[in-house]
């Protein structure tokens, strides 16, 4: 390893790191985006395409970029492996080593037109592919569309019971959380722990009440959570989460509080700076990274604007090792490698 001096940002990008919040449908490079528009005849235009792109001071949520992917644009199990390939590549190029993302298979099956199976054989393809080719891991988190019907929610696990691939690890549950409350969706996290897949959760995320972070951690029984910022509204069973050791994996490009909070208070009125406050192990994620103008590298490096320090970035890296699903053996492998890498970039560091 050299010994040359390293910026901020060399080191951030350098750094080992895991991936735990991630949608495949976030992170479509642009340049695919109109290659598969030009693919199904233009129905999403050009313009509507830059619009997707475009991350003003008050940004748009993702979703309906991710819905006109499903009833548009992805066509064929090809387009889900270059999704998945090209997403794994971007994300090797910013020291993440291991990543779990989302997929939504309700929208593929229902709206696309392509069958659950062979779905999930062309991105485990590309994630097989992309370990030989970089040396990063992937694994696949099937994501229950909230939106849609509990009964489709099961229909998902039973799916994925159906067809079993090792590098289908657990299930998550995304898009609009407003009057979508976990609780619809027990039986569904009911049997995917029953079958032993993992489970998270998107809860909080929208300014929704902090009883649905509640509702995840002790009702669908959560690993960990994704968003969760209104549990600060919630200050002691914080604390107890905190000492549970439950790891939130925060996005600090979240849309709902770029555009609700004041740009100068931003960075001081997020709850991601109180929650670090209430003692909550967190992890930093780039969500829909190609959408928000964002990699891990500046995921991580936004970190600083709540007041986290370069050192706060190995508890950071420690907490993401801490909330993936794989064996423990692994894991304290990997601690013991992290840690020396990041130590040794640490000291080279020009502050």
């Amino acid at each position: 390893m050299s010994n040359s001096p390293l910026s901020l940002e060399q080191f951030v990008r350098a750094i080992p790191k895991v991936e735990l919040h991630c949608h495949l449908f976030g992170t479509v490079r642009q340049a695919n985006f109109r290659a598969l528009a030009a693919k199904t005849g233009n129905v999403v235009t050009p313009e509507e395409i830059d619009a997707f792109y475009t991350r003003g001071d008050k940004p748009v949520g993702v979703l309906r970029v991710l819905r006109a992917l499903d009833a548009h644009l992805i066509v064929a199990p090809a387009d889900l492996y270059c999704l998945a390939y090209e997403y794994l590549e971007d994300a090797h190029g910013h020291g993440v080593r291991y990543a779990e993302f989302f997929w939504n298979p309700t929208g593929t099956v229902r709206v696309s037109g392509i069958r659950y199976e062979a779905a999930q054989d062309a991105i485990v393809a590309a994630i097989r592919d992309a370990e030989r080719d970089f040396g990063v891991i992937g694994r696949l988190i099937p994501s229950i569309d909230r939106e849609a019907s509990p009964g489709e929610a099961v229909q998902m696990v039973e799916w994925m019971k159906e067809h079993r691939a090792p590098e289908v690890i657990g299930i998550g549950i995304d898009y609009r959380e407003n009057e979508r409350p976990p609780e619809l969706f027990l039986q569904a996290y009911r049997a995917a722990r029953e079958a032993g897949f993992r489970c998270t959760a998107h809860a909080g995320e929208f300014g929704m009440p902090w009883m649905n972070v509640a509702t995840a951690v002790d009702e669908l029984k959560v690993d960990r959570v994704d968003h969760g910022y209104t549990i600060v509204d919630n200050p002691e069973l914080a604390r107890q989460y905190a000492q549970r050791g439950i790891v939130f994996t925060v996005v600090p490009t979240n849309s709902y509080y770029l555009r609700t909070l004041a740009p100068e208070r931003w960075a001081l009125d997020h709850p991601i700076r109180a929650m670090a406050k209430l003692g909550l192990k967190l992890h930093p994620n780039t969500d829909d990274p190609t959408l928000h103008h964002v990699t891990p590298t500046g995921a991580w490096l936004m970190m600083r604007e709540f007041g986290f320090g370069i050192d706060d970035m190995r508890g950071f890296m420690l907490n993401g090792l801490d909330a993936a699903w794989i064996a423990d053996a692994t894991r304290e492998a990997w601690r013991m490698d992290f840690c020396a890498t990041f130590d040794a970039l640490r000291a080279r560091v020009i502050e």
